[in-house]
């Protein structure tokens, strides 16, 4: 069993080379919540949405949000009512996350996904970080906004001073997954808001120490996969490069792959972290992802 600590855009890609070589069955995905919140009436767990698309084979992967060929009805009436929406939602995209909103008034985060993902034939495990809700604010230099309100309506733009999200308990399992696994894999999320979230839920940090753990870098040079991670990452006290994100994980991480670009980092990073692995971790295509894939399993 191989546990994988998940955002929702650098890791789904590797998880989308991880199933084409290895049995999905053996797969559990531990995703971050903390950027969960409900937009026009219903729940959206954006990260959990893009593993679940994933593997189910159905993922846009242009943009690594939503269903491939999806349609937009919904949103565009919307707008033309007056109401426009911060996320464009589509609309089989907007049925998931309305079954999700619908379950969750009988069950838990967690069931309520369980129950999506058996729907979808997917067969790895798919599990929310917490069943709990946890506010995340981003303070700026135009003040503290809420997560997407940063990374929508002002395009990540504005000076970051901190990031602030509120604690929660661990879903049910969680720790045992980690501790039986034969491995842990941390997936090219953004550290900051998508990996520690998770690492910081109480006794996660001890089973990882506890557990053999791997991580790809989710910084290229100085530059991360996607989204706010650099501005983050700096913000928190951290150089935005694959040392500063081994600096972060340098408590719990036993290997640690990083980019051909960061070849000379590689000596100093060792200095943190005992195996550092030098490869190709730009997917830009499957056979890269199934590339990378077959690296973080050896």
């Amino acid at each position: 069993m191989i546990a994988v600590l998940s955002g929702g855009t650098g890791t789904p890609k590797l998880i989308q080379g991880i199933k084409n070589i290895h049995d999905p069955s053996d797969l559990n995905i531990i995703v971050n919540t903390v950027e969960n919140d409900y937009f026009s009436g219903v729940y959206v767990a954006a990260d959990i949405d893009t593993v679940l698309y994933t593997l189910a084979d159905v993922i846009n992967d242009e943009t690594w949000y939503g269903i491939k060929n999806d349609t937009f009805l919904t949103n565009e009436s919307l707008k033309k009512l007056g109401c426009p929406e911060l996320l464009r939602i589509g609309d089989k995209d907007r049925a998931t996350k309305i079954q999700k909103t619908i379950l969750m008034k009988k069950y838990g985060l967690s069931q309520a996904v369980d129950i999506q993902r058996k729907k979808m034939g997917i067969k790895s495990k798919v599990i929310p970080m917490s069943d709990e809700h946890s506010d995340i604010t981003v303070k700026t230099s135009i003040g503290h906004l809420k997560f997407h309100e940063f990374l929508i309506e002002h395009q990540t733009k504005p000076e970051v001073f901190g990031i602030d999200y509120t604690s929660v308990k661990p879903s049910p399992n969680i720790l045992e997954i980690i501790e039986e696994s034969e491995m842990v894999i941390i997936g090219p999320s953004n550290p900051i808001t998508s990996i520690l979230p998770i690492v910081n839920l109480e006794g996660v940090e001890k089973a990882l120490k506890n557990n053999y753990v791997v991580a790809v870098s989710p910084i290229i040079g100085n530059s991360p996969f996607s989204g706010p991670a650099g501005k983050f990452m700096k913000s928190m006290g951290y150089e935005v490069s694959s040392f500063g994100v081994a600096s972060i994980y340098k408590n719990f991480l036993d290997r640690f792959i990083i980019d051909d670009v960061d070849r000379e980092l590689k000596e100093n990073i060792e200095k943190l972290i005992e195996e550092v692995i030098v490869a190709n971790t730009n997917m830009k295509n499957i056979i890269d992802k199934e590339n990378l894939a077959r690296i973080v399993l050896k």
